[in-house]
């Protein structure tokens, strides 16, 4: 038995290249991701007020915070900073200002995406996949349906949604990424202080290397008193075989040369 004749019409609805074709025709402009990656070199003593001061900084503008973390000083690395953030363009340079109030930006990169097919296709299934849905939910009011049809097009139903919803997601991550600048912020201290904990870290090798020492003295210790056990059975079998070849050469030495044989 054949689906009902609405049923197959729906489906028909459902293609993407019409969709794709009515939405090349209505775009303007290209979708671009934008990112911008920054590194502020700060003084040591202003690299935590200014990771926190940009931080609440990005909460005063149009800025949404990916990511943060900070890195104090330790003997064996060099304290950083490091910001992840989304904000619109038009407060991207509020951003930039409000960093180089804390030191000077010595790198500046932009790199970019292009993402407008990604956005076409995707705004092409919504749009199809919203016309299908819209289709089905009118051929659940039919009289005409019957209770195979309507099984068959209530799961329809449920998987366009799904589909529909993933799609409606994935256009909200394009529009994320396409109408705000991601920008990488990295803060680190000036050269000379990573001069000053590298020497830092000669200081402390020699301050360990007492220990070092200690314990490869407790290593060769333990081995020899490993090794007394063994000694106590191989001392004794070396002397007796010593002396047994000893015993054998000196037999040898003493032999009498047989007398030469007469004609």
């Amino acid at each position: 038995m054949n689906p009902h004749p609405d049923f197959n019409m729906a489906f028909e609805g459902r293609g993407g290249g019409q969709g794709r074709v009515d939405v090349l025709a209505g775009t303007v402009g290209r979708y671009t991701a934008e990112t911008q990656k920054i590194e502020l070199v700060t003084p040591d003593s202003e690299l935590q007020k200014a990771w926190e001061s940009l931080v609440t900084f990005c909460a005063s503008i149009r800025c949404e915070l990916v990511s943060s973390s900070i890195t104090t000083r330790a003997e064996d690395s060099t304290p950083t900073g490091s910001i992840s953030l989304r904000a619109v363009p038009e407060d991207a340079g509020k951003l930039f200002a409000e960093a180089e109030k804390f030191g000077k930006i010595t790198q500046h990169t932009t790199e970019r995406e292009d993402k407008t097919t990604a956005v076409i296709d995707t705004e092409a299934k919504i749009k199809n996949l919203t016309g299908f849905r819209d289709n089905l939910r009118n051929m659940l009011g039919k009289p005409s349906a019957t209770v195979k049809d309507l099984v068959e097009i209530q799961q329809q139903l449920m998987e366009t949604q799904s589909q529909l919803d993933s799609e409606t997601a994935q256009r909200k991550v394009l529009a994320s990424e396409t109408e705000k600048i991601f920008v990488q912020l990295l803060l680190r201290v000036p050269r000379n202080a990573s001069t000053v904990s590298s020497w830092s870290q000669v200081a402390n090798a020699f301050r360990q290397s007492g220990a070092i020492l200690a314990e490869s003295t407790a290593s060769v210790i333990t081995t020899v008193v490993a090794m007394i056990p063994w000694l106590i059975f191989i001392l004794p079998a070396f002397w007796l075989v010593r002396k047994l070849w000893r015993r054998s050469r000196l037999r040898r030495a003493t032999v009498p040369a047989a007398p030469p044989a007469t004609l």
